[in-house]
């Protein structure tokens, strides 16, 4: 199908949004991007762009823009909570993909994506506060204060609470994790170097990555308790409770936790993939349609994988409804993988003795006599390339 001349509406100036964005208007469409934030920022955190992600931005010839505003990750090392002793490192030079991992911090990716669309010619609208979606084969966007606008497509990149997903899709109930975050960055006083540092404790774990030159570290610290929290990652909590809950950490991880002074908290929940990707000519992206738990690094990834197929079906397709149809096809049986697989993850960081020795030596043995296994057992997320893919 040919995009030239196509006016496209995406909600949302997210990772999903942004680089939808970018992928159609270089093919020719006119795109215009509602985000209901005064400026296209995201205050957030750290996040980590795996080879699948590096791929598309590779594609949209971003790579060295990435590369400017990362660092580029060498390794994962697994720790024992108490004192910090490893118990395996996985060398990420040596992935047999030979792609590179990236730390990035999350408002330096958006900064990236949005020169880039500006670059382009899209349209960027601020303070557009989304109600509601009408479907159909002219789609509306009712906004908040009473106007409307659509095209011949509209695309949902607007995240986890989706107008454009509620539209289609019963809503569904989330349900509870059992599960808590803390997230935070710290100066990097202890000059960690461009490692993944995951220390694993009972019923918790900590992950410690740098970022920004190696200047800050994020953290991401991820507790097993009853006590509900609400879902969202930007709930300000008291560092102290946070200190409280990894009071065991020591070593390296003890002073990271010290040095926290602004922390937020969130609770995980799983949510259900979304049944339908589309409806008519509307559809949806990224956490709109697969929100997924951080427990294996792709929530980012599979925004920008979506962006690329979403805009080569649409290519590829006849009209804009049998591109839509294309695209979830393609789609849907990798995210719920994906997210299946990150919704039986966790556990692995949080063993108990008697079971959390023998799995670490376990672990050890693996590191010492099968390390490519180790790191390449996960090939089927981090070696899909999308851009690759024959339709």
């Amino acid at each position: 199908m040919e995009l030239k001349g196509q006016k496209i509406t995406i909600i949302g100036g997210g990772i999903g949004g942004l680089t939808a964005a970018l992928a159609l208007q270089r093919k020719g469409a006119e795109v215009t991007v509602l985000e209901q934030a005064e400026a296209i920022s995201e205050v957030g955190a750290g996040l980590q762009i795996t080879p699948n992600g590096v791929a598309v931005l590779a594609a949209l010839g971003l790579n060295d823009d990435l590369a400017w505003c990362s660092q580029r990750a060498r390794a994962v090392c697994l720790r024992h909570y108490r004192h910090g002793r490893q118990v395996v490192r996985l060398d990420l030079d040596q992935y047999a993909g030979g792609q590179n991992f990236y730390f990035v911090h999350r408002s330096d990716l958006i900064t990236m994506l949005a020169d880039a669309v500006r670059r382009a010619g899209v349209q960027v609208r601020l303070l557009q506060k989304v109600e509601r979606v009408e479907t159909g084969p002219s789609p509306v966007v009712h906004l908040s204060r009473g106007a409307q606008c659509g095209g011949d497509l509209v695309i949902g990149a607007d995240g986890l609470h989706s107008k454009a997903r509620k539209a289609f899709n019963n809503p569904g109930q989330p349900a509870f994790t059992g599960q808590v975050a803390w997230r935070a960055t710290v100066p990097n006083l202890m000059q960690l170097p461009a490692e993944a540092q995951v220390f694993m404790g009972p019923k918790k774990h900590l992950v410690a990555y740098p970022l920004r030159d190696g200047k800050q570290v994020n953290l991401v610290a991820v507790q097993e308790r009853s006590a509900w929290a609400k879902e969202g990652w930007n709930h300000s909590d008291d560092p102290a409770n946070l200190r409280a809950a990894f009071r065991e950490f020591g070593g390296i991880a003890g002073g990271l936790i010290s040095a926290v002074d602004d922390v937020r908290l969130w609770g995980l929940f799983r949510h259900p993939v979304a049944k339908n990707w589309y409806q008519g000519h509307v559809a949806i992206l990224g956490d709109a349609a697969h929100p997924t738990l951080p427990f294996m690094a792709q929530g980012a990834n599979m925004a920008l994988e979506d962006a690329w197929v979403l805009t080569e079906s649409l290519i590829a397709a006849d009209t804009i409804e049998a591109g839509l149809k294309r695209y979830q096809h393609q789609r849907y049986t990798r995210t719920l993988r994906i997210v299946e697989a990150a919704n039986h993850n966790a556990w692995k960081y949080h063993l108990r003795a008697p079971l959390a020795w023998p799995a670490h030596q376990a672990l050890k043995l693996g590191g010492r006599f099968a390390p490519q296994r180790m790191v390449r057992q996960f090939d089927w997320i981090y070696g899909h390339d999308v851009t690759a893919e024959v339709s």
